[in-house]
């Protein structure tokens, strides 16, 4: 098909912009050598630029990145009026500074090589310099995101922890203000607790009747009491172990000393102690004979000689006074009704007795709740006929009342069995305890807080992420705008070249 003579001026020229320096040396508007050409004007433009007149517009010209024909142009029409009174009859100036730049517009204009150095601005912008500072600008956005979640993740972790914290205190039944003092206050309030729980022991005695009857009537000739400390706790109450183990009260309490940990200093210091250094005293006549011997150290080691042989060693055959060796019988040093040591100490307050106390407890709990089971169970002809000899005291109870004495048991044993109680007996054990839990709660704290650190951290780079995208985001503005400047300039340049047919540059995606 062909086209019309008056539509062929309508017809646009498509180039492509990455191989626009190829098209144009293809079609010899430019000449291939063009680069060498360009670094010649390059080095007039710089020389030139050193001695400029004071006018706003060439500095504002001065202050771009890089000039290129057209802002030689312009530079040469302001020129025009600053430099009119050096105009001639000829309409020459004399001028050096309109000189130079009439020679660097003269050079551009030669073999189009102004055209050739638009292009390849052009390509550098599109190809490289515009998706750099694209991806820069993700890559701040990105760093932003990052930022801005591992922000968040610190902060919930902090939270997290500090939960924890309180939630550990809690179960200590502490408030968590200081730790260490808290912890040291409620070892003291145990000696009452524990008397509490003692106390409480006394409404088990029902229960311990009928655990005593049912195991004589099971066993028939059994004659031994069935859990006999738990027996004595409700009778007496939190006894020491001297009324429990002699059946007598002390004339008088020895408590063991308590341990007392000095609380740790925070700061790591070593301890030299308190050397006092004097000067050695060196003897006058020994310096005096050549100083064969050297200063003197006083050990406050004595040797006496022996009389008994010259080295002074008594080596046991020797007539000596006989060595009499006296056994003191144990226990000769306690005088009698006073408890003390070991024997001090109350029931609940002794690992072993307490141990046993729990399980005795355990022991009446378990029975009690199989009692239960069997008395809800439907009663069978073999259940009648075991029960029909049983003492009053087991056919008389019913499913409720034995659910209230489980209750009591169990509450009683609740008691004691706290995660609180358990960590007040480990520190009544080793009072080094108190030190550990306090370092371990505190390790919590000093992780959050190195966390919301973190995050402060993480909030100063996302504000240093934000604020380099913001001096970014001006700059690819305004490499854009220089971008669709020079395609407008291109391309109404070739058009001139084809009779003012449309031309379009193909790949320029702004």
């Amino acid at each position: 098909m062909q086209v019309a003579p008056q539509d062929y001026q309508n017809v646009p020229i498509d180039i492509q912009t990455g191989k626009l320096l190829d098209w144009l040396v293809d079609r010899r508007h430019c000449n291939l050598k063009w680069q060498s050409q360009v670094l010649a004007i390059r080095e007039k433009i710089n020389a030139a630029i050193q001695d400029m007149p004071e006018n706003e517009e060439i500095k504002q010209l001065l202050a771009g990145a890089y000039l290129h024909y057209f802002h030689c142009l312009r530079i040469v029409e302001i020129l025009k009026g600053t430099e009119a009174s050096t105009k001639n009859l000829f309409g020459r100036y004399s001028s050096q500074r309109m000189k130079d730049w009439q020679e660097i517009v003269s050079l551009y204009e030669k073999e189009n090589t102004y055209l050739a150095e638009l292009a390849s601005l052009l390509v550098r912008s599109i190809s490289y310099e515009i998706p750099s500072l694209r991806k820069q600008i993700s890559r701040c956005q990105q760093a932003q995101q990052d930022f801005a979640r591992r922000e968040e993740e610190c902060q919930l972790r902090a939270a997290e922890l500090r939960e924890r914290f309180f939630a550990s205190c809690k179960q200590y039944g502490i408030t968590g203000d200081n730790v260490r003092q808290e912890l040291l206050a409620l070892v003291k309030d145990l000696p009452s607790l524990l008397s509490e729980i003692g106390a409480g022991a006394s409404a088990l005695s029902e229960a311990i009747e009928l655990y005593q009857a049912c195991v004589e009537f099971v066993c028939e000739s059994s004659a031994e009491l069935v859990v006999p400390l738990l027996r004595h706790v409700g009778k007496r109450g939190n006894t020491t172990i001297y009324e429990w183990r002699m059946g007598l009260q002390p004339l008088r309490v020895e408590r063991p000393e308590v341990e007392e940990v000095p609380e740790q200093q925070k700061e790591d210091t070593i301890d030299w102690g308190d050397f006092t250094l004097e000067p050695t005293r060196v003897d006058d006549s020994a310096t005096a004979d050549g100083g064969a011997q050297g200063e003197e150290i006083d050990w406050g080691i004595t040797v006496e000689p022996s009389p008994q042989q010259d080295d002074g060693i008594d080596w046991g055959d020797g007539e000596s006074e006989e060595v009499q060796i006296t056994v003191l019988e144990a226990g000769t040093e306690v005088p009698e009704g006073v408890a003390c040591g070991s024997d001090a100490l109350t029931l609940l307050e002794n690992t072993e007795t307490r141990s046993q106390f729990i399980d005795e407890l355990m022991e009446l709990e378990l029975f009690l709740s199989q009692r239960l089971v069997e008395m809800e169970e439907e009663a069978d002809i073999v259940a009648i006929s075991q029960f029909q000899l049983a003492p009053a005291v087991l056919q008389g109870q019913t499913s409720a009342h034995v659910g209230s004495l489980l209750a009591t048991t169990r509450a009683l044993l609740g008691q004691l069995c706290t995660r609180s109680m358990q960590h007040l007996f480990m520190i009544l054990a080793s009072p080094r305890y108190v030190d550990r839990v306090s370092e371990l709660l505190r390790q919590k704290l000093k992780q959050a807080d190195l966390l919301l650190a973190k995050k402060e951290v993480m909030s100063q780079k996302r504000q240093e992420a934000l604020a380099e995208q913001g001096a970014l985001e001006p700059k690819l503005d305004r490499l854009l705008e220089k971008t669709k400047e020079l395609q407008k300039l291109i391309e109404a340049d070739v058009s001139k070249r084809y009779s003012g047919r449309p031309v379009n540059l193909m790949g320029v995606s702004l």
